[in-house]
């Protein structure tokens, strides 16, 4: 449990969905880490992995600006994505993180100076500091290589035989010390297979979850993701995470209950549909969760940003259960 008078929440993920619970958490007393699947290679993060060799900066971009409280002006400025000439595509934190690792020469190191920067509350840490592949053998044989391939499959949902990282990394001790000392695990939401597996694909990660004294938390999907989790419910993301963690370790199942409009799950049905939840289980706690994007729809959103879970209710509910530790 935790050392300090600070009760300490420890979230697992990648991507947007550890956008959203940091954002949150962050604004209360909490010993707060984001810790981060490095296997991200898609976009402007894989052209500065093959291109320089570094660490993906993407996922921990989106952690350390949710978690920034400096100006706003210094949020837009991390996520600022160029659109042309040679720089075409890539965001200026990425860029700031890439040149940070070579400057200081450890990613890590990269990633506290830029906390400094943003003026951080909490931690960032990556979940392995070792160059890795994320790679899944679908039951075709066909081989999705790279977490980018894997995101833009639309076979998975036919099932796969195996998902790894290559090579198979050292975990970073950091990361097993904060599971270990944790009040509060937080997992998800997130991309199944591309945010939240990778976690648990490092070596020492689901064991530390499984012997840490923290209340564990599930967090579930808002959406399917159409060809990779079609049709999913809540008990079948439960299953999946389980074949890793070898054990139902989940004190808690957070589950959305708020429905979007019709017309936004109609604008929405080609990306993929509505995860229901089908479990009857006292563990299960609903909350209204929708964020406002929900119910506001502009034709220049990305699809998938159009449905996605409020930070401030999502955090009020995660808050509910620290209070009861």
């Amino acid at each position: 449990m935790s050392r300090g008078t600070l009760k300490k929440a420890v979230v697992i993920g990648g991507g947007t969905g550890n956008f959203v619970v940091l954002q949150g958490l962050k604004k209360y007393p909490l010993d707060l880490t984001a810790i981060v699947s490095m296997a991200d290679d898609g976009g402007s993060t894989g052209i500065l992995r093959d291109e320089l060799g570094v660490l993906p900066p993407g996922d921990v971009r989106q952690c350390l600006v949710a978690l920034s409280t400096s100006s706003r002006l210094m949020r837009s400025l991390m996520n600022y994505r160029f659109e042309n000439g040679g720089l075409g595509g890539h965001s200026f934190g990425n860029l700031l993180l890439s040149a940070l690792e070579k400057v200081t020469g450890s990613f890590e190191k990269a990633v506290e100076e830029a906390g400094k920067i943003l003026s951080i509350r909490g931690k960032v840490i990556p979940v392995t500091t070792h160059q890795v592949r994320l790679k899944m053998v679908l039951n075709n044989r066909q081989v999705l290589e790279g977490e980018r391939a894997i995101y833009l499959s639309q076979e998975i949902d036919q099932g796969y035989k195996s998902i790894y990282l290559e090579p198979f990394p050292k975990v970073n001790p950091r990361v097993i010390d904060e599971i270990k000392h944790a009040d509060l695990i937080v997992i998800g939401p997130g991309g199944l297979h591309t945010s939240l597996i990778p976690n648990l694909l490092v070596e020492g990660v689901c064991a530390a979850i499984r012997e840490s004294a923290a209340r564990k938390v599930f967090v579930v999907n808002l959406m399917n993701r159409k060809g990779q989790t079609t049709g999913f419910r809540t008990s079948q993301y439960l299953n999946e995470l389980n074949r890793f963690l070898e054990k139902d370790i989940f004190d808690h199942i957070l589950v959305n209950v708020q429905r979007p409009s019709r017309q936004l799950i109609d604008f929405y049905a080609s990306e993929g549909d509505l995860v229901e939840n089908d479990m009857e289980d006292e563990r299960v706690i609903f909350g209204q969760l929708l964020g406002r994007l929900a119910e506001e729809p502009k034709k220049d959103l990305l699809k998938r940003n159009l449905i996605r879970h409020d930070s401030k209710k999502l955090a009020e509910e995660l808050i509910k259960l620290v209070d009861h530790l």
